[in-house]
């Protein structure tokens, strides 16, 4: 009995090494040499060996993205913002700029001349200083050799500034608008990257000379 038994596992053994050897055709199992591992490879050709200094250096993203800003410029009247749009047709990209309409505000102010000349000027804000005044230049010509104490958007709020200045003493400031409300519009680079900054100087002419600063 136990002679029959051995001989069975002896055969068992035996049948076993042939199969795993592969001495039956479609019946042993895949062999798992290194030609049969290669098959299994996925794009073989893109593997490489890394020297020590690659395995040293951080790693970065595959795709890193642009770096981009937002910039705007303005405010521009009419006349400028038709320009400035046929100029950004041309040199950008459409979708990377917006031209958003606005209306600017009227602009009063407490104004004090004009004077006869400029020394005449220079004195008056001489003694302006000496009662700790502030007064603010002014860039309409029809205005110069005056002074304006102070701007506002409001003809209330320009002669309650007036009053208080003449509870102070003095006698000769008015109130005079300015600039009368006015039709602008503001350029906005939502996303200004390298490249659409590198092109901006083609629209130097077209800007007005409004300088582009960083969005608010």
């Amino acid at each position: 009995m136990l002679r029959l038994l051995a001989l069975s596992l002896l055969l068992a053994n035996g049948l076993y090494f042939a199969w795993t050897a592969g001495v039956f055709p479609g019946l042993s199992p895949e062999q798992q040499t290194e030609p049969q591992r290669l098959q299994r490879q996925l794009k073989p050709n893109a593997l490489r060996l890394l020297g020590s200094q690659e395995l040293l250096q951080p790693e970065t993203p595959a795709a890193a993205g642009k770096s981009s800003v937002c910039l705007q410029a303005g405010p521009f009247d009419e006349v400028q913002a038709a320009s400035l749009r046929a100029a950004l047709v041309v040199v950008l990209p459409a979708g990377s700029w917006t031209l958003s309409n606005a209306t600017e505000p009227a602009r009063w102010i407490v104004y004090m001349g004009k004077y006869a000349s400029p020394e005449v000027l220079a004195k008056k804000r001489s003694e302006l200083a000496s009662l700790n005044l502030r007064f603010e230049p002014l860039t309409d010509p029809a205005l110069q050799w005056g002074l304006s104490l102070g701007g506002f958007e409001t003809r209330a709020a320009a002669d309650t500034a007036l009053a208080g200045l003449a509870r102070r003493g003095i006698r000769t400031a008015r109130v005079l608008q300015e600039r009368a409300p006015a039709s602008t519009a503001m350029l906005r680079l939502p996303a200004a990257d390298d490249a659409m900054q590198a092109r901006l100087s083609e629209l130097t002419s077209a800007m007005s000379g409004k300088a582009l600063s960083a969005c608010q």
